[in-house]
């Protein structure tokens, strides 16, 4: 019977070994090319570095402006994922304390159509909106189109989460003679925490590495974002491979320390939020 067993959490723990070496293998990827020399990668694939290069770093910080893509992923991230999370949580209170309305019931389908719009539909009119408004090459052209995109998916979550929330408390505050806005950051948006943690980091992870609207809207070097300064070290006559991984690295080590921060809310949340659609 002990043997049996023995085998059978032997045939168990075989995928889970396979599955973190999956995971594992795109981060040992990078930081081998980041810390190898041009010489040493065509000598050595993916071998441990025998001698660490830094120059991969300073290099790749000099010719991508990486402290100006840093910045401007920065503030465009933050200010991305609080709009988000003021906008949306409103809305979706409003949207959830209200479905027996047609009317908001009509925003709630809507937003869960648009969940299912690619960004290769609207690129083309999108660009040509932002061209004749004048915020095309501009942080507020790509917050503004960044939320848009976001709006759905976030409104869809906690809109999931708040119906789940009891009357009870705030039916307790209008008689109190509170009204809906002190209720709802009062009473309500503290119940929101698990909700609000998790789209926050899913939604500064999707900001910061989100590379297509980039691509589109910021078109000068001192607007670009880090997925875009990334884009430009794979010419079409060269490739600095180890630069691009040695910049990669750099990008993904605040994001990363976000994550871990974070990441107990992330599922918990989204369970959370799923329960009622």
């Amino acid at each position: 019977m002990k043997t049996k067993r023995n085998i059978s959490n032997g045939l168990i723990l075989i995928p889970k070994i396979f599955l973190v070496a999956v995971f594992i293998m795109p981060f040992y990827i990078a930081i081998v090319y980041a810390l190898k020399s041009p010489e040493e990668t065509m000598k050595t694939g993916l071998a441990f570095p025998k001698h660490i290069y830094w120059a991969n770093f300073t290099e790749a910080i000099e010719v991508s402006n990486f402290w100006t893509a840093a910045k401007n992923s920065l503030i465009i991230t933050v200010v991305s994922v609080i709009l988000l999370m003021v906008v949306c949580s409103m809305a979706a209170y409003v949207i959830a304390r209200n479905m027996r309305s047609k009317f908001f019931q009509s925003f709630y389908y809507v937003f869960l159509a648009a969940m299912m719009l690619p960004f290769q539909v609207v690129m083309l009119p999108l660009y040509v909106q932002l061209k004749d408004t004048g915020l095309l090459n501009t942080r507020i052209g790509m917050i503004l189109t960044i939320c848009g995109f976001q709006l759905a998916y976030n409104i869809f979550v906690y809109v999931g989460f708040i119906r789940n929330i009891p009357l009870e408390m705030e039916e307790a505050a209008y008689i109190d003679g509170a009204g809906k806005f002190y209720t709802f950051w009062k009473i309500v948006f503290p119940l929101m925490k698990p909700i609000v943690s998790s789209t926050l980091i899913l939604n500064a992870l999707s900001v910061w590495n989100e590379f297509q609207i980039p691509l589109i809207i910021a078109q000068k070097p001192e607007v670009r974002t880090i997925p875009l300064t990334q884009y430009f070290f794979f010419g079409q006559y060269s490739i600095k491979l180890n630069m691009a991984f040695a910049a990669f690295v750099l990008a993904m080590i605040p994001i990363l320390v976000l994550y871990f921060v974070m990441q107990k809310h992330i599922i918990g949340g989204v369970m959370a939020g799923a329960v009622k659609g």
